[in-house]
């Protein structure tokens, strides 16, 4: 499910650029590092390092590993993209200009489903408030088996009753 995008006040290569100069050491923006930015904000998906290392090189775009992987920390820490630990690997979407949302995700096919629900979100709130617990984030993943791949897992065991 793709969400309406949030109204925000700057585009995602202005925060960032933002971000790099309040740092205690201001650096420096590259052309890398503009190139990535771009390349992530101009479309919606989950990604790993490796899966944008390899679409970056596709588009023609250069990449050094060490720069992907600085530079994604920078995007979390700078509050433009969101971490997802799931299983062994580290996927990334975009936090900046996009609303708050939980996921289903498939462990046959990697599927990621994206939802929101206000019964979680209030159940949250009230966990937090019971607790006096300040939250500043969260993730929230279902595993399970989205619905192709249950298709197929049935119509193989019937087929294996054959």
């Amino acid at each position: 499910m793709n969400f309406p995008t949030v109204a925000v006040s700057q585009s995602p290569e202005d925060k960032f650029r933002e971000y790099l100069a309040s740092r205690p050491r201001p650096q420096r923006y590259t052309g890398q590092q503009r190139d990535m930015v771009r390349f992530i904000f101009s479309r919606h998906h989950h990604f790993d390092a490796d899966q944008l290392i390899d679409d970056m090189k596709q588009a023609g775009l250069p990449v050094s590993r060490a720069t992907v992987y600085r530079t994604l920390a920078k995007l979390v820490d700078a509050g433009l993209l969101r971490k997802l630990e799931l299983g062994p690997r580290m996927y990334y979407e975009h936090d900046y200009g996009y609303p708050q949302h939980e996921h289903l995700r498939c462990e046959q096919c990697g599927k990621m489903i994206e939802f929101q629900s206000p019964a979680i979100e209030a159940a949250m709130r009230d966990v937090c408030r019971e607790h006096l617990f300040n939250a500043t984030g969260h993730t929230f993943v279902i595993r399970g088996t989205c619905a192709e791949c249950n298709r197929a897992r049935v119509t193989k065991r019937r087929l294996d009753l054959i």
